[in-house]
Order: C-alpha cells, then sequence, then structure tokens
C-alpha cells in the first residue's frame, strides 16, 4: 500500500496542490486545517510522513510537533515543517521542536517531493528490521517464520500481514477500517466482519500454552497487540 502523508495546512489551495503532486508521485495524502485535526486523524491511521506548517489555528506547528515527538506511537515519525519564515533563529526553533527538515514559502512541488522520498529513505533504513519481537512472538519477515516463546505458528497469508502490522507498533490501535487497507488494500472490496474473522483466526493460532492473550480488542475503536492484562476476548 502506498505511503500516507499527513499535510498540515491551513490554507486549502496550498493544501490541495500538494495534496495533488504527491498523489501523481505515488502517495496517499490526508489533510488537516488544524492542529487539533491533525493530531485527531494520526490517531485513526498513522502516517509515515507529516509535512506541518507552523502558522495554524489552536495549535501551531511547533506544538504539534512536540506533542508528536513526546508520544510514544510518533516518536519517529518523519516531520517536515512548512512555513514562510526563513531566519536561522526559526529554523533552529523548528528542528528543536522535532522537525527532522525545514522547508520554506514558496517552494517547488519537485523539491518537496524529493526530500520527502530521501526522509522516507532515510527512515526506513533506520527502521527496517526483517526480525520483530513483541510478548514472546518472533517474526522472520523473510522467512515468513513465526514463532512464540519458541513454538512454531502456522498463519494464512493474510493473518501474517495482520499480525506483522500489529507487532510492528505495539500497543498502537488500529481501526477495522486501518487494518483493511494495510492488508486488503484500498482498491479491494471487502467487508469490516472480514478483519474481525482473521483477528479470531490469528488470535487461535498465537493460543499456545495457555499464554496470555496479546491481541486486544479496544472496543469502539478497533485491535491492538499489547501485553496488558485483562484484554478482551
Amino acid at each position: 500500500m502506498n505511503p500516507l502523508v499527513l499535510i498540515v495546512e491551513d490554507e486549502p489551495p496550498l493544501a490541495e496542490m500538494l495534496s495533488y503532486n504527491l498523489d501523481k508521485a505515488g502517495y496517499r495524502t490526508v489533510i488537516a486545517g488544524t492542529g487539533e485535526e491533525a493530531l485527531g486523524l494520526v490517531e485513526m491511521e498513522l502516517p509515515e510522513l507529516a509535512v506541518v506548517d507552523w502558522m495554524l489555528p489552536e495549535r501551531s506547528g511547533l506544538e504539534v510537533c512536540r506533542i508528536l515527538r513526546n508520544k510514544k506511537e510518533t516518536r519517529n515519525l518523519p516531520i517536515i515543517m512548512l512555513t514562510a519564515r526563513g531566519e536561522e533563529g526559526d529554523r533552529v526553533l523548528g528542528l528543536e521542536a522535532g522537525a527532522d527538515d525545514y522547508v520554506v514559502k514558496p517552494y517547488s512541488p519537485k523539491e518537496m517531493i524529493a526530500r520527502i522520498n530521501a526522509l522516507l529513505r532515510r527512515s526506513s533504513a533506520n527502521t527496517s528490521s526483517s526480525i520483530k519481537e513483541y510478548g514472546g512472538i518472533k517474526m522472520d519477515l523473510d522467512s515468513h517464520r513465526v514463532t512464540r516463546d519458541g513454538h512454531l505458528i502456522h498463519l494464512s497469508p493474510k493473518c501474517f500481514r495482520l499480525l506483522q502490522n500489529l507487532i510492528d507498533r505495539p500497543t498502537y490501535v488500529f481501526s477495522r477500517d486501518a487494518l483493511l487497507g494495510k492488508v486488503w488494500g484500498g482498491n479491494v472490496y471487502v467487508e469490516a466482519r472480514t478483519v474481525d474473522v482473521h483477528i479470531r483466526r490469528l488470535r487461535k493460532a498465537l493460543d499456545v500454552n495457555d499464554g496470555p492473550n496479546l491481541v486486544r480488542t479496544v472496543r469502539s475503536a478497533g485491535y491492538s497487540l499489547d501485553i496488558t492484562p485483562n484484554i478482551m476476548p
């Protein structure tokens, strides 16, 4: 599935122009006009990168950046600060708030896409690993081998993809729609209950030696992989 870029920009023409160019470059985009809206969208689906304008209503881009950096789920999210303020002191403030790059308006869409591509390449190089581990579960993405506490687990391709998304961000709550998009793709019509069916299969497969249920149901929200107790069935 194509990477999702969150555009946080309160000027619709600028946001739509960037969204159009990113769509042409193969990215998915979602637009937020305020800092509060941006933080809400991140809770619904975690983007691969965020472009955040400095001057926003309600919360400034600097504050949004600091909040994202202080949350476990978005601590490593690549962020590009977008602003008309080009002085050195302003650039330093943006970078100190947690931005990975700083782009001054007006900017070239081609340059912005090049910066996004470069930042995602660096992010992928820093975070990618063929081995994922959490709560006794070990996934080898190269061999598609899954074990829990040393016991081999047999998973269907879809259950494997579900577990891969869950284990990539432990404790993060994925909505059904988010999992549908990540596992089944946006071009295929699949009912939301299909996710529920595969989650049940995944739970059953991971149930070895009466270990705790790690696939957590969060009522009215979705699913997460979590080692905390008192998990709903």
